[in-house]
């Protein structure tokens, strides 16, 4: 029993710190004619989305659905929801971008960022990304809380012309 309780605290801990780090700080504001194009895309403003894409989180380290498809050019809305009681978040990019953040957030915990193709989603809450997939290919988007990549919560989107 007492390993239980170990992993626990040791759970709380990881989490506490994610939390800590992304908290329910009210994202920056973007200005969409400036976003900076990157391999998978650029952010978008969700109100002009096409279709909206309700991404679910849960503490089995899993996202419904795991797999969308999007038309290239279309915006996109994601809304990532947190049905579990930890923090999670989406992240949108390639599998190294996010393998490599993962690695990162592995050493620095606390680390705080917020880039548009990023949602941190305290439990019981939801947020929000708007981004147009101006390439066609595989991409994907992944929870990058440490010990959670790793658990297997990673996604996928499939960009068809």
């Amino acid at each position: 029993m007492s390993l239980i309780r170990s992993f626990a605290f040791l759970l709380a801990l990881v989490c506490a710190g994610a939390a800590l780090a992304h908290g329910d700080k009210p994202r920056q504001k973007i200005d969409y004619a400036k976003a900076e194009e990157l391999e998978f895309g650029r952010a978008a403003d969700p109100g002009k989305a096409r279709r909206t894409v309700r991404v679910e989180m849960s503490d089995k380290m899993r996202f419904f659905p795991a797999q969308v498809t999007v038309k290239q050019g279309d915006i996109v809305r994601f809304v990532a929801v947190n049905k579990g009681g930890v923090m999670h978040e989406m992240v949108l990019g390639t599998l190294a971008d996010l393998k490599a953040h993962a690695e990162l957030m592995k050493k620095h915990p606390g680390m705080e960022h917020d880039e548009p193709h990023m949602a941190h989603v305290a439990p019981g809450k939801s947020g929000e990304i708007g981004w147009r997939f101006t390439k066609a290919g595989t991409f994907y988007f992944g929870c990058l809380v440490p010990g959670h990549f790793e658990a297997g919560m990673i996604g996928k989107v499939e960009v068809v012309k």
